[in-house]
Parts: structure tokens; C-alpha cells; sequence
């Protein structure tokens, strides 16, 4: 079914392949001058790259994390600080209601709602 010319080829194309896929970096390095790589290119460099650890953990905090008390203390200055931006009366003051009367347009029949389009 398949002469002997076939075989060959398929052969040599995996043997190809194979020697292809190898990497010859360190075999470009020791061949002489001459066969090796092409005039002008770059020597390699002395020390491999350096890449970032970036599977290294970083060192444990020297700092102890915050108790349930001073959370609890953290929170309420927060809170009294933004009470005080906003204009909020604190906890222990008392709310001073607003004196806003809702709107009335029964100038042109409505009452509360959405405006009508001019």
C-alpha cells in the first residue's frame, strides 16, 4: 500500500520535527564563529535575567490589628464627623423639623406631581 519513498519522508519529517523542537540556544553558544551565529548579533548577557518573586509572600505586619473597643470607638468618631459635614444633628441633640411646605401648583390645575411639559 505504501512504497518505501513514503515511509522516508514521513521518517525525515519526524525526525525534523524532533530536532526542531529542541531548543539549541546552548548548542548556538559552542558551535565556532563561523557556523554559529551571524555577524554583528549581540553578545548574551553575562547573569540571567532577574524577574520579580512573584510568588514570594510579603513579611508579616509589624502592627497588631484594632479590638472590638476600639473599633467601636473608631466608628463612632467617624460617624460623629460626618453628622457634623452634613449638618446632622448628634445623638444627643435633638432634630429641629423642617418648616417646608410640600408644593401647590393649582395655579393651572394640578396639584402634587410631575410637572407638565411646556
Amino acid at each position: 500500500m505504501f512504497d518505501r519513498t513514503f515511509w522516508a519522508a514521513t521518517f525525515g519529517l519526524a525526525a525534523a520535527t524532533a530536532v526542531a523542537s529542541c531548543s539549541p540556544a546552548a548548542l548556538l553558544d559552542k558551535l565556532p564563529a563561523d557556523m554559529g551565529l551571524p555577524a554583528g548579533t549581540p553578545e548574551r548577557p553575562e547573569t540571567p535575567y532577574q524577574y520579580p518573586a512573584v510568588h514570594d509572600m510579603p513579611p508579616d505586619r509589624a502592627s497588631v490589628p484594632m479590638s472590638e473597643e476600639e473599633q467601636v470607638r473608631l466608628e463612632k468618631e467617624l460617624s460623629n464627623v460626618r453628622d457634623r459635614q452634613e449638618g446632622r444633628p448628634g445623638p444627643n441633640k435633638k432634630a429641629v423639623p423642617a418648616t417646608k411646605k410640600p408644593p401647590n401648583d393649582t395655579e393651572n390645575g394640578q396639584t402634587a406631581g410631575a410637572k407638565p411639559n411646556p
